[in-house]
Order: C-alpha cells, then structure tokens, then sequence
C-alpha cells in the first residue's frame, strides 16, 4: 500500500482510533503535534523529544523557506536528518503566517488590531510580503509552497490557503475561502506534477477547510475537500473567541466531512480544547502552546482545586513558577509526574531558574509539558479503546 495510509481501528461517540502510517513510523490518534517551528522545539534537543517518546514533529514552512532555505535541508537528507530526528514529520503551508503579518498573534485578531499593510499584500497569485530576516521581498505562493514542502520532505504537508480573521464580514470570508479552494488545486496540481524536483513518492497533502464563523461557507468548504483528491483535511480558520464558539464551528466544519481521512485541527493546544476536538472526531492537532508556556516559566499539573471569591470550586490545570509563592516550595512540579523534571527538580529551584533568567528553566519547564501532553493523549487514546473517555476527561481536567 502507498505511503501515507490511514486507518481507523474503532470510532466511537467520544472519539476515534487510528493509525497514520508514515515512511517515517507510525502516529497513534488521537496524537498532539509538536511545534519544531524552524526545526527545532527550542530548548531542547531532537534526542529528548525521542526519549520522552514524542510521536511525531511539525516545522513551518515560512520560516524554513527564510532560513536556511529548502535547498540546504534537501540536501542534507529532509527534515528529519537535517534537525536529528527519526520520526514521522508534518510542515504547514505558510497561511498561518500570512494571517499573522496582516493581523498579528490571534489574541491581536480578535481584538481587531490589523498591522500595517505594507507587510502584506494578498493577490490571486499569492501573499507577497518582507522577509523579518533581512527585508528582501518575497510572494508566497500555492506552487512555492508545495516546492518548499517537498523539498523540507516531511512526511505530511498542507496546501496554502488564506487564514482569516474572526471579525471580517461573510463577504469578505468568502471571497478568502473561494481563493483558499483555488491555492488548493493549484497546490494540488504542483503536488501531482511528476516532473517537481523534489518531489518524494511517500508525502501526502493536506486540504484545509476554511470558510470562518459562517454555516454556509463551512458547508461549501466540506463540500470542496470531499470532492478533492486529498489525503488529509485540515480545518483552519479563526474559529471564534471562545472554546464554545471554537465548538459550535467545529461542528459547522465537520458535518458531512468526509471521515475516512485523517482530520487535523491547526493551531490549537489547550487541554479542554483537545478534549472536545477527540469527542467530536478530531484525530491530531498541533500547537505552540505547550513549549512556549514552558519557556515563559508555565507547568501544567493535573487539576488542582482552589476556591474562588463566589465560594465555587475550579480546577487549575496549569502554574506558573514565576510567582513568588514557589520560592520555598520544595515539591515536585506535580507529585504524580513521572517525567525527568519532576523526578529530579522542586517548583523552588524551578522557580530560581526562571527569576534568574536562566535558559535551564525553561528546558526544564518544556520537557515536563512534552511529557505531560503525551501522557495525556496516550490516556485519551486509552480512554477511547474502553469506551471511557469521560473519566479521563475529569480525571485530566477535574470537570
């Protein structure tokens, strides 16, 4: 059978089984991906990310295509032999970028802050912008895009599409998502074209769903990504400001979409999220959040119950070593982690390291994230194949 494949083993109300098999290893789902942004999970090395068992790496195209440029990584072998790494490899398209430079980071789109639009200029031809490197003038398009990508030679890539922002009107969406189907068959037909030179035999390519807030449009973008000849879907897009919302248009992008394909949910990485993206049949996701929260001095723990002014209890899943309160706390970061941190490092050293702005504690700190997150999606995956998916929501998340 040609590489990738994709089967699925069990679906259930609360999630689905699968394997994706790559030339590369296999990828258990549910699975969470790591964010290699410029091939690399910063702070720590391609072994350690082997070592606490991480299945699989995502790297970005954008940033690769900057520096140190597709050629070079082709040349040393692909991606994986380029950064040290033995497993499996996703790289997106770019379109997340391209949403960036004209709207900054996602908390900047919601409050609606656009930057100036001399950073970007999107056409039919594609996204034309200024390097951060050294200002030199680039234009991203579909063909470009899959020609990086298959010269990064990850396992998995993505067509480029255009990522908008949660506030622009229905018009305005539509037009972006008409433009995103259009990249994707341009992006398809490079993908396909035989002669591309460095076009490997064992990638397969992701078609997004974009389409925003909207009923209709979502519905035109399902429609669009089942009549496409497409390995996987990817459903991007701003997906509202709340997990709620996120949910509502989750369900917009996932009625009548085709289920004998692999389903990714781009950039989205908090706990409560992934749990309701498994539920409602989502197999990977990707993120920053848990290595950038590392580096920002962020532990997640399991849930920890504290009581707020109104006498009602939460569940806090996450800490942050910063604070002075850890100064003389000599516990483990969680006491029932089993990670190398935890077994060796107290909240107060950890706390130490971080006020003194040493690089150690934020290493520290990202390593028990990595191991966290894959724990919990090993327990999720556990919780599927015994129809128990609800107990290990609670017992992750305390709700």
């Amino acid at each position: 059978m040609q590489l990738p494949y994709f089967v699925l083993q069990k679906t259930t109300p609360y999630g689905r089984l699968g394997t994706l098999v790559t030339a590369h290893g296999n990828i258990s789902t549910p699975c969470f991906f790591f964010c290699a942004t410029k091939a690399t999970i910063k702070g720590i090395d391609a072994q350690a990310m082997e070592t606490l068992r991480t299945p699989v790496l995502l790297a970005n195209t954008y940033h690769l295509m900057l520096h140190p440029g597709p050629n070079v990584i082709a040349q040393a072998g692909g991606l994986g032999a380029f950064m040290g790494w033995r497993g499996p490899t996703y790289t997106d398209s770019g379109g997340y970028q391209i949403f960036s430079l004209g709207y900054g980071c996602v908390s900047q789109e919601i409050k609606g802050s656009p930057r100036s639009e001399r950073y970007l200029r999107i056409s039919e031809k594609g996204a034309e912008f200024f390097s951060y490197r050294d200002g030199t003038k680039w234009c991203l398009t579909p063909e470009l895009s899959i020609h990086v990508q298959q010269a990064l030679g990850a396992d998995c890539i993505f067509t480029l599409d255009e990522c908008t922002p949660y506030h622009i009107s229905y018009d305005q969406t539509r037009v972006a998502m008409e433009r995103s189907h259009r990249w994707a068959q341009r992006s398809l037909s490079e993908f396909l074209r035989e002669d591309a030179p460095y076009k490997k035999s064992y990638q397969g390519l992701y078609g997004i769903s974009q389409g925003g807030i909207y009923p209709q449009l979502r519905r035109t973008s399902v429609e669009f990504l089942n009549a496409t000849d497409f390995f996987g879907h990817g459903i991007g897009g701003s997906l509202g400001t709340t997990s709620k919302e996120m949910g509502e248009v989750l369900d917009m992008a996932l009625e009548g979409l085709c289920l004998n394909r692999p389903i990714h949910l781009l950039g989205i990485g908090k706990i409560e999220d992934i749990f309701d993206g498994v539920m409602k049949g989502i197999d990977t996701f990707d993120c920053v959040i848990p290595t950038r929260l590392g580096r920002h001095g962020g532990a997640l723990i399991m849930p920890h119950y504290w009581k707020s002014a109104q006498e009602s209890y939460h569940a806090r899943t996450s800490i942050n070593l910063l604070k002075s309160c850890f100064r003389n706390d000599h516990r483990p970061i969680d006491e029932s982690c089993l990670c190398p941190t935890c077994q060796r490092y107290t909240r107060a050293y950890l706390h130490h390291l971080m006020k003194s702005k040493e690089i150690t504690g934020g290493a520290c700190l990202t390593l028990h994230n990595v191991f966290f997150m894959n724990t919990m999606m090993a327990a999720i995956r556990e919780g599927i194949a015994a129809d128990s998916v609800a107990q290990v929501r609670t017992h992750w998340l305390g709700r």
